[in-house]
This record gives structure tokens, C-alpha cells and sequence, in this order.
């Protein structure tokens, strides 16, 4: 039995094309709630998907492995209910996961995937590949359940963590007897990125195939690519738009220049139907 992953449908029913965005891991679907309800009325012809992947958010119960390609497949499952996508927007782990659905298991209804500053090699070979592995750390010392999102905050702040990321810890929290617990599965997750670390999806965007346009958005200001990545993704045959003034967060540095690079493609994936 195949495992339907939750998410929210912005826009009209009746609407002809689908986008699904796709979180980071550790996230939610919260984390892009009020940008994909904005994107969505912004295109009444589209309807905006946004999705908890496995293990995370209000996805629960999914059978392992826990992989990229099992996340993949989880948004195959969510046809029956949504119909499939005409344009795939992911990021970071989400964005890895997107160029795997688009490589493995593309559907003829399948016009652009948006990799949203997701370095798509090994993660050993980016620069900021030890932050998430250090944020699991973290979760595993935090007594639960914990009293309230305040002591969620203190814990990461005092293990040296921003109190940017402190405060967006404080958002996969979930209420239980004597407090709040994680609404993610870190055992899960952990595979999770251990699977993302192993692939390499260089070869796909370095041959993408024909019809389908390949967006590789990286964050000026982020620590997800090495010198050799720019070079290397500048040098494939992808659009590879930069957001100057954005780090990794690119909906939350620069939404606004991020809802005009997707506004357009959303318009000229329209306009080619």
C-alpha cells in the first residue's frame, strides 16, 4: 500500500496545472504555508500542493527504507489525489528529491522542477553539509517532552546555534502529556539524510531531457556550494538564477525575488500549453 504524504491544496479545483512544493529536511509544510497560499493566488489557473514529506510534519507511517527515492515515490501516490505535477519546486533536501522524482519517475505532465539552493552531489563535498548533522545532535539532548517552545529555544541557542534557527526549531513542536515532543522522527530523518548524502545528481542536470527546464536557484549569501559547484552548475545546460542577498532561507531572505523568478516560469510553463 502506497503511503499519500499530508499536504494542503491552494487554489480552485477546477484548475488545470499543479505545483508541488517540497520543505527541507527537519521542516514542514508549515515553513512554506504563506508562500505557497500567495503563489497560488497569484496563478488562478494553478493549484499549489504543499506537502509534509515522510517522517516529517503530520507524514507519519511510512514503511522504510526511508530515502530519496522513496520520498519520490510518495509524490506518485499523491496523483490519485491531486493529480500529477506540471512544475516541481523543492528545497534543499526537498530540491534533491524533486530532481530525483523528475529523473526517475517523470510524468508526461511535467514542464520545470526548481532545485531551491539544493547542492545536487554528495553532501560531503558542501561546505555546510555538518550544520544538519549537529541540529540532530541537538534534538537527541533535549529532554522530552520539554515544558515549552521557550526551552526548545534555549537549548539551541546555548548549544551555540542562531536564535534564527533556535526559533524555527520551535515551529516542529507538537503538544503531549507534560509538554511539547518533536512532530518529526529523528531516527527516520537521520536515514533519511544519510540516503540524500549518497546520491549524486550531477549527471541529470549536466543532460536534463528534452521538454522539461531544470532550475537550479542558488543562495549568494549561503554555504551550500563549493567553488567548484559554481562552476560546475554555471557550466551545465540549467537555468542557474542566484539570489544575491539570500542565504540558505531563500523564501524567508528574499521572497520577493523568489516569487518573481517562480512567477514568471509558472507563466511561461502556462503560455507552452
Amino acid at each position: 500500500m502506497r503511503f499519500i504524504p499530508a499536504h494542503e491544496v491552494h487554489g480552485p479545483a477546477e484548475a488545470p496545472h499543479v505545483a508541488i512544493v517540497l520543505h527541507g529536511i527537519l521542516g514542514s509544510r508549515r515553513n512554506w504555508a504563506s508562500f505557497a497560499r500567495r503563489l497560488a493566488a497569484d496563478h488562478p489557473r494553478w493549484r499549489v500542493v504543499n506537502v509534509d514529506l515522510r517522517n516529517h510534519g503530520d507524514s507519519h507511517g511510512a514503511i522504510g527504507p526511508h530515502t530519496l527515492g522513496a520520498c519520490a515515490r510518495d509524490l506518485v501516490a499523491l496523483h490519485a489525489l491531486v493529480g500529477p505535477p506540471t512544475v516541481l519546486i523543492g528545497h534543499s533536501f526537498g530540491g534533491k528529491v524533486a530532481l530525483t522524482y523528475a529523473r526517475d519517475l517523470r510524468t508526461p505532465t511535467l514542464r520545470a522542477v526548481w532545485a531551491l539552493d539544493a547542492a545536487p552531489g554528495p553532501r560531503a563535498a558542501a561546505s555546510g553539509a555538518g550544520e544538519v548533522e549537529r541540529v540532530i545532535d541537538a534534538v537527541r539532548l533535549l529532554p522530552l517532552p520539554t515544558p515549552d517552545r521557550s526551552a526548545v529555544e534555549a537549548h539551541f541557542v546555548e548549544l551555540g546555534f542562531s536564535r534564527m534557527l533556535a526559533r524555527w526549531m520551535t515551529t516542529n513542536v507538537r503538544p503531549v502529556d507534560g509538554g511539547l515532543t518533536w512532530r518529526f522522527d529523528i531516527d527516520a530523518i537521520e536515514a533519511m539524510l544519510a540516503d540524500h548524502g549518497r546520491h549524486d545528481l550531477w549527471p541529470f542536470l549536466e543532460d536534463p531531457p528534452a521538454g522539461l527546464r531544470v532550475h537550479v536557484l542558488r543562495a549568494g549569501r549561503g554555504d551550500r556550494w563549493t567553488p567548484d559547484d559554481v562552476a560546475r552548475l554555471e557550466a551545465a545546460p540549467v537555468d542557474a538564477p542566484v539570489l544575491p542577498e539570500a542565504g540558505h532561507w531563500v523564501h524567508v531572505d528574499d521572497p520577493a525575488g523568489l516569487r518573481a523568478l517562480l512567477d514568471a516560469s509558472l507563466d511561461a510553463v502556462e503560455a507552452a500549453q
